[in-house]
């Protein structure tokens, strides 16, 4: 595995930041981190890339202990918080991140101009950071992150300061990075965004995780059918039931929430069979959006 945490816990004084926090991130995902806003994502972020120590609990990165100096060369971070160097030009701040990482002047002068041009900069490189929009300079964050070629990126945000067409491109990198065997941590309130691209995700909420699996998974329950019946019997309802997690019936009208997306045709079959009309059959999938707001609503169980 290339994250493994168990019960990793950060308190700040008698405030949870993050609380037994059970993860496995495999190798060459996307694995999305969501959570609304102080619900503990950039504590955990910030604990496993080294900038706080953990109060408890232990985590694995590539296979070494949190703070293994040689992790730290194989691992890039955009924060969401960026700030840089506004004096630097880009390719002057990607250079003095390359001498950080330990780059040799022949490493950094064959990455840098590779990095700028994956990001979209290019010949910007020679414009001061300073006179960059808050988008390009998420862009030279990302770079910043990219150069030492990591073999696990955190990205906090990449997304928030860009415009459509620069979100499309950081997605389509963080694709073909996966294609190449990267592995990516990602904190984002772009739930489209995350749906898009990652394997498997986790829900925070109040600093512990309610829900973690692959998308697949954890929106296979959430398959809402609504049908228009007459002649609806208890002997009906009760078949139906058996097939959905929730029924409601009012009226000619029946809502469910089914198991399997696959027992769709056999709830038309339990309606006729039972003596019943049905006059109409309409099915909706829950989206991330709906899961997450569900998620943080009823506060969830943890997970671990």
């Amino acid at each position: 595995m290339i994250i493994e945490t168990d019960n990793l816990t950060k308190m700040y004084g008698n405030k949870v930041g993050c609380s037994e926090i059970c993860l496995t991130v495999g190798e060459g995902q996307i694995f999305g981190f969501l959570g609304p806003n102080g619900a503990g994502k950039s504590t955990l972020v910030k604990t496993l890339v080294g900038l706080l120590f953990p109060t408890s609990g232990s985590a694995r990165i590539l296979g070494k202990p949190l703070g293994d100096r040689s992790v730290r060369r194989k691992t890039g971070f955009l924060p969401e918080n960026f700030r840089y160097q506004d004096w630097l030009t880009g390719a002057e701040l990607l250079s003095f991140h390359g001498s950080l990482h330990g780059m040799n002047r022949a490493e950094k002068t064959r990455r840098i101009p590779e990095v700028l041009e994956l990001v979209g900069l290019g010949e910007k490189g020679r414009q001061r950071v300073g006179s960059y929009s808050k988008g390009m300079q998420q862009r030279v964050g990302l770079a910043c992150a990219l150069l030492p070629d990591p073999e696990l990126i955190f990205l906090d945000e990449p997304t928030s300061a860009l415009d459509p067409l620069g979100r499309r491109e950081v997605r389509e990198i963080m694709l073909e990075l996966r294609k190449r065997g990267k592995t990516i941590f990602l904190n984002s309130h772009l739930l489209s965004e995350v749906e898009m691209v990652c394997d498997r995700v986790a829900f925070i909420n109040k600093g512990c995780i309610v829900a973690e699996g692959s998308l697949d998974n954890l929106l296979a329950n959430t398959v809402e059918v609504d049908m228009r019946v007459e002649g609806i019997s208890q002997k009906m309802l009760g078949e139906l039931s058996i097939l959905s997690s929730s029924l409601k019936a009012e009226g000619n009208l029946i809502r469910l929430c089914l198991r399997d997306i696959a027992d769709t045709p056999v709830l038309a079959e339990v309606v006729v069979n039972n003596g019943g009309k049905l006059f109409s059959l309409n099915t909706r999938q829950n989206s991330l959006e709906d899961l997450f707001i569900e998620l943080v609503k009823e506060g969830g169980h943890q997970v671990c």
